[in-house]
C-alpha cells in the first residue's frame, strides 16, 4: 500500500482506539445469555435509536439468524464507546435517519462513477471518517459474515445497518464533542 493510503496508516482516528474496540470484543465474547440479555435492556435505554435500527430488521424480512450478527456488531460499537470512558449523548432517531440516508446517497454516488475512482472514494470515506478503528472493525465483521451466510437480497439491509450504526457514533461524536469543547473555550 502506498504512504497516501489511509488503510496503510498503523493507527486510527476517533475517540475509539483499536484497543478498545479489541476489548469490547473480548467483553462480548465472554458474555453468557444473561449478560447479553442485560447489555440489551441497557443499550435499549441509554442509546435507544441505535437500538431500534437493529429491530427495525425484520420489517425488512431479516432472519432472526441474520439479526444475531448485527446485534453484535452494536453490542461491540456500544462497549467500544463505553471502552473510552467519555459520556456519549444519545444519539436521536432523526440522527440516525439522516446518517442512514447520507450514506444511501453517498453509496449511489459510487455506484455512478467509475471503478477506480469508486476505489479512491472508499479510501477517501475511511480516511475522513470519524472512528476509522470501530469502521475497521465493522468492515471486516462484514465482509466475514457475508463469506459464511448464504446470500439473500435483505442482506443488503443489514450491511447498511452495520455501517450506519458506526457512521451515527462518528457523527454524534463529532457534532457533540465538538459543540461541547466550543462551550468550554468560550470567554467569559
Amino acid at each position: 500500500m502506498s504512504d497516501n493510503n489511509p488503510l496503510a496508516a498503523h493507527t486510527f482516528g476517533g475517540k475509539i482506539s483499536i484497543a478498545q474496540v479489541g476489548q469490547a470484543v473480548a467483553t462480548l465474547a465472554a458474555m453468557d445469555l444473561t449478560d447479553k440479555g442485560r447489555l440489551a435492556d441497557e443499550l435499549a435505554r441509554e442509546q435507544p435509536a441505535l437500538f431500534a435500527s437493529f429491530l427495525a430488521q425484520r420489517k425488512f424480512d431479516v432472519s432472526y439468524e441474520k439479526m444475531e450478527f448485527l446485534l453484535n456488531i452494536l453490542f461491540v460499537c456500544y462497549l467500544s464507546m463505553k471502552e473510552t470512558g467519555l459520556n456519549w449523548p444519545a444519539i436521536a432517531a432523526d440522527e440516525v435517519d439522516a446518517c442512514m440516508e447520507r450514506y444511501i446517497e453517498s453509496v449511489k454516488f459510487g455506484m455512478d462513477v467509475d471503478p477506480e475512482l469508486r476505489h479512491d472514494l472508499v479510501l477517501q470515506f475511511v480516511a475522513e471518517h470519524p472512528e476509522q478503528a470501530l469502521l475497521a472493525y465493522v468492515q471486516v465483521e462484514t465482509a466475514n459474515w457475508l463469506r459464511r451466510v448464504s446470500p439473500e437480497d435483505s442482506d443488503k439491509y443489514v450491511m447498511l445497518a452495520a455501517v450506519n450504526m458506526v457512521n451515527c457514533i462518528g457523527y454524534v461524536q463529532s457534532t457533540e464533542f465538538e459543540s461541547l469543547s466550543q462551550v468550554g473555550n468560550e470567554a467569559p
